[in-house]
C-alpha cells in the first residue's frame, strides 16, 4: 500500500510541475544557491563517507550569537503579537471546550510542522554543506538534493516560496490596516458623533503616513519602533486582562460547542495568531547553540508551550466575558468611555502602526531581491520608491474592500499560513526522506501525507467559509 501511494504521488507531482519545469530550464528564475555545486557535493559525499560529517553548526560565523534565553524571547515575541487579541473571536466559532482542546491540538500540529521545517533545514544544510539556510533556500536545497525529477524545479521552488512569503506578510499588513481603522473610527465616533467621515475616508487618512513610513529602507531606523510596539502591546494585554476579569460572568453562560460549520473560521484564526513560521529559521540560524533549538525540552517546545497556554487562556476568558460580541481584536470590545480602555485602544493603534512598518520591510526585501536584476542600475532608487508605494497602497485597498477584522484574519490564516505553516514543511520533509528512507512501514510517508491533507482541508474549508461570511456581511 505504501509503495503504491508513493508511486501515485510521484506521478501526480511530476505532471503538475511539467510545465513549470520548462520555465526553470530556460533560466527565468535566478537562484541564490549554486545547484551544480550542491549536486557535485552530494556526489562527493556519497563517494567519501567522511565528507558527510560536515557540521553546519561549527561553520556558522556569527558576530553576535544569541543565547538560548534570548532566542526564546525572540521566538516568543514573534508569536505573541496582536494575534493573541483575536483569540476570543476564534473561540466564538468553536465554543469553550472545543476551543480549549482545539487550541491545544492545533498548537501541537503547528509546533510539529515548525519542527519539520527546522529539522529539514539542518539536515539539508549538511548535505549541501551550507552553514545555515532560510525558508526559501531550504526548500530550494531540498529540491536540489532530492529525487532527480525534482532537481530541475529547485529554482522555481525558491522563487515560489519567496513570493508566497511576501504575499503572506502583505496579507497580514492588510489585517493591521483594518485594525487601525476600526480602532480609530471607534474612538472618533464616540467623541465626535456627528462627524461625516465614512470608513473609506479613514483608510485614505491612514494611507498618507503609511506611504511615508514605508519608504524607510534601512532596518536600523525601524528597529527602535519595535521596542516601543512591544511595550505598548504588553500594556494593552494587561489592560485587556483587567477588563476581562472584571464582572466575570458564569462559565455556563457560554456554549461548550457551536455549529461545526464555523470550525474552519476557528482553525484559520488560531493558525494566523499562532504561526510565526517566517521568523523561526532566522532565530535558529543566529543561536550560539542551535542544537538546543529542537529536542526536549528545547527552545521551540518551551516557547510553543507558553504560546499555546497564553492563547488558550486569553481565548477562553475573553469569549466567556464577551460571548458572540467578541470582535477581531478584544480591544474593540472595551468601553471607549473609560480612561484605561481608551489608553488600550490608543496603545494598540500606535503598536500596530509600528508593527506594520516593520512587517512591510520583509516582503519588500523579497520582492526587490527577485526583481532588481531586471532593472537598470540608474533606476533602482526610483523603482524601490515606486514599488514600496504601490504595495503599501494595495494593502490599504485590500483592507478597505473587506468588511470585518475577524473574517479577514480567518481568511488570511486559512489561505496563507496553512500553506506555509502546514503544507510546505510536511512536503519538503517528505521529499528529503524520499530516497533516504521513509521509516518503518513508511510512517514518514503516512504522517506527512496526513499533514498535507489536513493543511489542504484547512485551506479549502477555511477560505470557503471565510468568503461566505464576507459575502454575507457585505450583502
Amino acid at each position: 500500500m505504501g509503495e503504491r501511494l508513493k508511486q501515485w504521488i510521484t506521478e501526480l507531482i511530476g505532471r503538475f510541475y511539467q510545465n513549470l519545469a520548462v520555465i526553470t530550464e530556460n533560466g527565468v528564475f535566478p537562484s541564490t544557491i549554486s545547484i551544480n555545486t550542491i549536486n557535485t557535493k552530494c556526489k562527493n559525499n556519497n563517494n567519501d563517507p567522511e565528507k558527510n560529517e560536515y557540521d553546519p553548526f561549527q561553520n556558522r560565523k556569527l558576530q553576535y550569537p544569541n543565547s538560548d534565553l534570548r532566542s526564546f524571547a525572540n521566538l516568543l515575541k514573534s508569536s505573541l503579537g496582536s494575534g493573541i487579541l483575536a483569540m476570543p473571536a476564534a473561540f466564538k466559532n468553536s465554543g469553550t471546550i472545543v476551543g480549549i482542546f482545539g487550541t491545544i491540538i492545533l498548537g501541537y500540529i503547528c509546533t510539529h510542522c515548525v519542527y519539520l521545517l527546522v529539522k529539514t533545514s539542518q539536515d539539508v544544510s549538511k548535505v549541501a554543506k551550507m552553514p545555515s539556510l532560510g525558508y526559501a533556500e531550504t526548500v530550494e536545497a531540498v529540491f536540489a538534493t532530492g529525487p532527480k525529477s525534482f532537481r530541475r524545479l529547485s529554482k522555481a521552488s525558491r522563487i515560489f516560496i519567496d513570493w508566497a512569503m511576501a504575499f503572506t506578510i502583505l496579507g497580514a499588513c492588510a489585517v493591521y490596516v483594518i485594525l487601525l481603522v476600526e480602532s480609530v473610527k471607534q474612538m472618533i465616533d464616540f467623541f465626535f458623533e456627528d462627524n461625516n467621515l465614512n470608513v473609506h475616508m479613514y483608510y485614505l487618512l491612514f494611507l498618507v503616513p503609511l506611504l511615508a513610513f514605508t519608504q524607510i529602507r534601512n532596518l536600523k531606523y525601524l528597529a527602535p519602533f519595535s521596542g516601543v510596539a512591544n511595550v505598548l502591546l504588553i500594556a494593552t494585554f494587561l489592560i485587556c486582562s483587567y477588563y476581562i476579569c472584571s464582572d466575570f460572568p458564569e462559565l455556563s453562560s457560554r456554549p461548550l460547542s457551536v455549529d461545526i460549520g464555523k470550525l474552519p473560521l476557528f482553525i484559520g484564526t488560531v493558525i494566523f495568531a499562532m504561526e510565526g513560521i517566517g521568523v523561526v529559521l532566522p532565530v535558529e540560524n543566529t543561536m550560539a547553540n542551535p542544537q538546543h533549538f529542537l529536542g526536549c525540552p528545547g527552545v521551540l517546545n518551551i516557547t510553543m508551550t507558553v504560546v499555546v497556554l497564553l492563547y488558550m487562556v486569553m481565548g477562553f476568558l475573553g469569549y466567556v466575558k464577551y460571548g458572540d460580541a467578541s470582535k477581531g481584536s478584544i480591544t474593540l470590545n472595551l468601553p471607549t468611555s473609560e480612561i484605561p480602555a481608551l489608553m488600550a485602544k490608543s496603545f494598540i493603534v500606535v503598536a500596530i502602526f509600528f508593527t506594520y512598518t516593520l512587517q512591510f520591510y520583509v516582503p519588500m526585501e523579497i520582492v526587490w531581491r527577485n526583481t532588481q536584476g531586471y532593472l537598470a542600475q540608474n533606476y533602482h532608487n526610483l523603482a524601490q520608491s515606486v514599488m514600496r508605494a504601490v504595495f503599501a497602497t494595495l494593502t490599504v485597498i485590500a483592507a478597505a474592500t473587506l468588511p470585518r477584522l475577524d473574517q479577514v484574519i480567518g481568511l488570511e490564516g486559512a489561505f496563507f499560513y496553512s500553506f506555509l505553516g502546514l503544507i510546505v514543511p510536511s512536503f519538503i520533509d517528505l521529499i528529503f526522506h524520499w530516497e533516504r528512507g521513509l521509516g518503518k512501514y513508511n510512517w514518514i510517508l503516512v504522517k506527512d501525507t496526513g499533514l498535507i491533507i489536513f493543511g489542504c482541508f484547512v485551506l479549502f474549508t477555511g477560505v470557503t467559509q471565510s468568503i461566505r461570511e464576507i459575502v454575507r456581511t457585505i450583502q
